[in-house]
């Protein structure tokens, strides 16, 4: 999150520059590029795989907390249905049982998706070499493109002509070169 911070402040100090700038870079022909990175996310093939894998493993996260979930609301109903007839020491025991549940239920949804949970770690797992191959691509594209600026339009920028987009170049580097 910060790296990505950092990122667009220097991206935006370097478009707030851009104009000063823009008498030498004229001359010169700024050659822009952009990537459009929901089609690399669609047509990379070894994208699409990690996030079928990614999603296996959520839905067997999410079918383990809508367990221990149907868990804690049958012993809710239980209760509820029970605790006019039951001592107080019987009230108290399944109350801690109960408790018990909620917790663990609360531990588990923090270990899968709460910061650094198993989740972001199997997404960082998967996605970390095919977002080094995709940078390294779009380097590659960029040199022998002669491009002096290539951009991912998750930048956040709002317009980039169409002629200068690279996606199909990227990808046909991606297949063309599989690691």
């Amino acid at each position: 999150m910060r790296k990505e911070k950092r990122f667009l402040l220097v991206l935006l100090l370097g478009l707030m520059l851009l104009p000063l700038m823009a008498e030498s870079l004229s001359a010169q022909g700024l050659k822009i590029g952009y990537v459009r990175d929901e089609r690399i996310q669609k047509e990379f093939k070894p994208w699409a795989k990690a996030q079928e894998q990614f999603n296996v493993d959520a839905k067997a996260w999410e079918d383990e907390a809508l367990a221990k979930q149907q868990e804690l609301e049958e012993l809710l109903t239980e209760y509820e249905k029970q605790k006019l007839i039951l001592s107080d020491d019987k009230k108290r025991e399944r109350e801690a049982a109960i408790n018990a549940k909620r917790d663990a239920l609360d531990a588990f949804t923090r270990q899968i998706y709460g910061p650094n949970g198993k989740a972001e770690r199997k997404q960082a797992q998967l996605l970390e070499p095919l977002l080094q191959s995709v940078n390294k691509a779009i380097e590659a594209v960029a040199k022998e493109g002669n491009y002096d600026i290539v951009f991912t339009l998750q930048s956040g920028l709002a317009y980039i002509k169409e002629e200068f987009d690279v996606t199909d170049k990227v990808i046909k580097y991606l297949e063309d070169n599989p690691e």
